[in-house]
């Protein structure tokens, strides 16, 4: 599922029909009035209505009927060498061109919004890369809702990658912050994992290497003029083999992933968690993965802390793990439509953070005679399982 498109409002072009009929019946109700009733001022009506429903041009047509209609009033009644009639043509031509001028500018930000949200969508898709709907054993759908109005792509990051040995590589992690001020340092992180997904034949080797990465580089495109604080970003990595049940973990500092299986879902929590990306605090070698079962038919649900963290109205977060045990759908897209709109409906407008769904399905591979090019001992692997350490600040309960 793609990022939320852009809604092009439908034209108005042809309700301004409304507005030019109001100046017809209000020149025709005055003209036929008593000389001391006076109609006139109610045609400023028609150049502020045809604002809302068109665009400037439009609008300055309107209002020069507007202003005609009243001259023509002033003509019959009285002549326009009234006090009265000259101060509401006055007026009427002041207020016309003031509607227009506002008509004008909230075109202009309308047409710079939706530049803005062009150069997002292109950036998101070269940044980003929407992942495919079904890379090798794994069927994925995602949701990423931004929560700056003008930006597509904020601080929350995700990827999906082909790896040397016969698995698939994940990553979700969200930046310190959000907005269009931290794509840069998701960039740092997505380029690294892209680059080491399959240059390192271990979890923990690639892991190293992204926290390697946005040590060196994180410096260099933090926005430390308006945010001078840490910067850091954390990240769940995945290696899910094509063969065999065994995945592999590392939480660095990341909401836990959870777990559908058998109608029934599981936090799995990390037995040993790592610092986030960019404190530079662990060295490599005390990286150590978190192994669980993932098996045919099992969905896991990625996801970062602007979905757990969305607040109603009354102040509640967002309950995913309740949400997503009580779905019973097909597949990882039916899953990921129900929690869109559920979140939606939970919170009543979009999110105040950024946030990211990864929703991952393990179906019947399509080779199942395929010889297992790196195989994995099954015994004594296990499903992490809620009860383990404390989940981090906003993690479901």
């Amino acid at each position: 599922m793609s990022v939320d498109r852009l809604v092009e409002q439908p034209s108005g072009r042809g309700l301004v029909a409304i507005p030019v009929a109001l100046i017809v019946v209000i020149t025709v109700v005055d003209i036929h009035s008593p000389a001391d009733i006076h109609l006139g001022p109610l045609l400023v009506i028609a150049p502020a209505l045809t604002a809302s429903l068109a665009g400037p041009r439009l609008t300055a047509l309107v209002g020069v009927l507007a202003v005609t209609a009243q001259v023509l009033i002033a003509v019959l009644h009285g002549g326009l060498t009234t006090a009265n009639h000259v101060a509401q043509i006055i007026a009427l031509s002041v207020l016309s061109a003031l509607v227009v001028f506002v008509c004008h500018v909230r075109e202009r930000r309308a047409l710079e919004l939706s530049r803005s949200r062009s150069v997002a969508e292109t950036a998101q898709r070269v940044l980003l890369r929407p992942p495919p709907r079904r890379i090798g054993p794994l069927r994925v759908a995602w949701l990423y809702l931004a929560a700056e109005d003008e930006a597509r792509i904020g601080g929350d990051l995700f990827a999906v990658a082909r790896s040397a040995h016969a698995s698939t590589r994940l990553v979700i992690g969200d930046v310190r912050g959000k907005g269009m001020s931290s794509i840069g340092e998701a960039s740092v992180a997505l380029g690294a994992f892209r680059e080491g997904a399959q240059r390192y034949a271990t979890l923990p080797e690639l892991t190293a290497a992204l926290e390697a990465s946005v040590c060196r580089d994180l410096d260099e495109v933090a926005d430390t003029e308006h945010d001078p604080g840490e910067h850091f970003i954390t990240a769940l990595v995945l290696d899910i083999p094509d063969h065999g049940t065994r995945v592999e973990m590392i939480n660095c500092g990341h909401p836990p992933p959870l777990l559908l299986h058998d109608d029934k879902i599981e936090v799995l929590y990390a037995q040993h968690p790592v610092p986030p990306l960019g404190l530079c605090e662990m060295p490599a070698a005390r990286h150590h993965t978190d192994p669980f079962t993932f098996e045919v038919g099992d969905i896991l649900l990625l996801y970062t802390d602007g979905v757990i963290e969305a607040r109603s109205p009354a102040g509640a977060f967002y309950p995913l793990a309740e949400r997503a045990a009580a779905f019973r759908g097909a597949g990882p897209d039916a899953l990921l439509r129900h929690i869109h709109d559920d979140l939606l409906a939970h919170v009543g407008d979009r999110p105040s953070d950024d946030a990211a769904l990864l929703i991952v399905e393990r179906v019947a591979s399509e080779h199942p005679h395929r010889p297992h090019l790196t195989p994995h001992p099954v015994d004594g692997h296990h499903r992490i399982r809620p009860g383990g350490p404390p989940p981090s600040s906003g993690s479901p309960t």
